[in-house]
């Protein structure tokens, strides 16, 4: 039983049982027992604290607010007159201060769908919202960390200017950094652990170092939703769990953290949710919920084997075959992925 229940996990909730938690889920208030809250910055990210001496603690009707909703999304690149499709019927809510992990094979969708949810990506249909409003009415709510190959490291800037780039959507691209945006910053590199590396040129560093630059700016831009594209591919087991620890206070924070992995063991025992897609969402809910036989073969197909309890995935082969057997064209693994440089 994983015991990162969504229900008990969320600073301030009250221990309810499965029954209470299902019965309340869907019960939303934006009104916070014990006082006026406000909002403070502090390591480039937002805390919502009280004025009362009382600790904020949510009841039972009380569950956090949803921040983000896909309704009906179906996402691809247009080619002339035509829409490629990558991903559709895509259909989910996450709600403040979660941690939610995406899964599924290679070519399923998950970076599509991360770039649909900053505009990278356009929707032949449905809809994102973003604390109730369309996909854009926010000043640099969502933040995007790419993957690592997707940025190109040649470019000549160095670690601060990268984090810095945090800072842009709130001062403008045409105006100078204040000194609150600049304190900002510094915080964020000395919070990754960055300050030694801080004026090399970001080509210079390791994969580790490389990923933690693009955290602290993605923490710089002080969001609401995180967004991380296969953070722990090539990255040390230290900048592993230096990532999930911050993730951990982000969460505290109630920052909403989506991130997608092929780790189902660490989906499992690190993250509230998991959405597994391929090429639509085949499940969405605690990892009890989406780890079962028919879900696993709906999204992996052949891939999927347990093996003494423990579920192993083939992710080299098998993909372009069970996407035929599904009646969907094939496309090459990591055109999901399609290269593109990181948006900055």
């Amino acid at each position: 039983m994983n015991p990162r229940q969504p229900s008990r996990h969320i600073p301030g909730i009250p221990d309810l049982s499965e029954h209470e938690f299902k019965k309340t889920k869907e019960i939303e208030s934006s009104d916070m027992k014990g006082g006026t809250s406000i909002e403070k910055s502090w390591t480039g990210m937002n805390e919502r604290t009280s004025l009362s001496s009382n600790p904020i603690a949510y009841s039972s009707q009380e569950m956090p607010k949803t921040i983000l909703e896909a309704n009906n999304l179906s996402i691809g690149w247009k080619k002339g007159r035509k829409f490629n499709v990558l991903a559709q019927d895509i259909n989910f809510k996450a709600k403040e201060g979660y941690l939610i992990a995406l899964v599924g094979p290679n070519g399923a969708g998950k970076s599509t769908l991360f770039k649909a949810l900053v505009g990278l990506r356009p929707l032949r249909r449905g809809r994102i919202s973003i604390h109730g409003l369309p996909l854009g009415a926010h000043q640099d709510c969502v933040a995007y960390v790419p993957q690592r190959e997707e940025v190109d490291w040649r470019f000549p800037v160095t670690v601060t200017d990268v984090v810095a780039m945090g800072r842009y959507g709130r001062a403008g691209w045409l105006r100078r950094l204040s000194g609150e945006d600049r304190a900002v910053v510094g915080r964020c590199i000395e919070r990754l652990g960055l300050q030694a590396v801080a004026g090399r040129p970001i080509g210079e560093l390791s994969g580790g170092q490389q990923q933690r630059v693009f955290l602290a700016r993605a923490l710089a831009q002080e969001p609401h939703v995180l967004l991380m594209d296969e953070p722990f591919t090539g990255v040390d087991a230290g900048t592993q769990e230096s990532v999930l620890a911050l993730l951990d206070e982000l969460q505290a924070q109630e920052v909403t953290v989506l991130v997608s992995t092929h780790d189902l063991r660490l989906a499992r025992e690190r993250f509230d949710l998991v959405a597994l897609l391929n090429r639509r969402l085949v499940a969405y809910g605690t990892a009890e919920e989406v780890f079962r036989s028919e879900h696993l073969a709906e999204a992996f197909g052949g891939q999927a084997l347990l093996v003494n309890g423990t579920l192993v995935v083939d992710q080299c082969c098998g993909h372009e075959e069970e996407m035929r057997r599904r009646g969907m064209a094939p496309h090459a693994v990591g055109d999901d992925d399609e290269r593109s440089r990181a948006r900055c």
